[in-house]
C-alpha cells in the first residue's frame, strides 16, 4: 500500500489539524528554515568566540562571541547555554516526524548527539544552581570538559550535531524515490533517480 499525502479540503479542516502534524507536514519546510536560522546563529557565536581566541589572541574570559561583547552576562549565564541546548533538543525532536528513510536516520543521529550535549549542559546548570562544582573545579565543569577545554568542546559539540543535520537535510531535499513516496511535506526539491 502506497502512502500519499492528503490535501485539506477546506481551510477549516486545515485549522483543526494538530500543530505537530502541520509542523511536520505543510509547515515542515518553513519550520526547518526557522530552526536552521537559530542553529546557524548559535554556530556563528561559537565561531566568533574561537576567532577571538585563536586569531585575535584574546584571553578566553574576554572572548564572548558577538552578543557577549554587548551583553557580557549572557556568556557567563549557564541558563542561556542550557536553554539553547534544550531548544536544540526540542527542535530536533519535534521536527523529526517530517523526516523519512535515510534522512530520518541521520536526523536521529543528530538528536542522539544533542541529547548527550543537553545532559552535559544540564550538569553545568545543576552545578550553577547548587553553587557546588564537580571534580573540585573552581567553575561548573561537564564530563567531556575534563578532557577538552570548554570553548573547544562546545564548538566540537555543535559541529558533530550539525554535520548529521546537514546530511539529513540533504537526503530530505533530494530523497530516493522510495523515501519521496512517504514524505508528507514539500521539502523535496526533486527525488534522486535510482541508477
Amino acid at each position: 500500500m502506497e502512502l500519499t499525502a492528503t490535501v485539506p479540503v477546506s481551510s477549516r479542516e486545515t485549522r483543526t489539524q494538530p500543530l505537530l502534524d502541520r509542523l511536520n507536514g505543510e509547515w515542515h519546510e518553513r519550520s526547518l528554515k526557522a530552526f536552521l536560522v537559530v542553529v546557524l546563529a548559535h554556530w556563528a557565536e561559537h565561531l566568533a568566540q574561537a576567532f577571538q581566541i585563536y586569531a585575535l589572541g584574546w584571553p578566553a574570559p574576554q572572548a564572548r562571541g558577538v552578543l557577549g561583547l554587548w551583553f557580557p552576562w549572557l556568556v557567563k549565564s549557564e541558563v542561556l547555554h542550557y536553554s539553547y541546548a534544550l531548544v536544540m533538543l526540542i527542535g530536533l525532536f519535534i521536527l523529526r516526524r517530517g523526516f523519512v528513510g535515510t534522512s530520518r536516520t541521520w536526523w536521529n543521529v543528530a538528536l542522539a548527539i544533542q541529547f548527550w550535549h543537553h545532559i552535559e549542559h544540564a550538569l553545568l546548570q545543576g552545578q550553577a544552581i547548587a553553587g557546588r562544582n564537580l571534580f573540585h573545579s573552581p567553575v561548573p565543569t561537564s564530563i567531556a570538559q575534563l578532557v577538552i577545554p570548554r570553548v573547544e568542546l562546545h564548538l566540537i559539540y555543535n559541529t558533530i550535531v550539525f554535520i548529521p543535520m546537514v546530511i539529513a537535510m540533504y537526503h530530505h531535499m533530494f530523497p530516493s524515490e522510495g523515501d519521496a513516496a512517504h514524505m508528507r511535506c514539500s521539502c523535496a526539491v526533486r527525488p534522486r533517480l535510482a541508477f
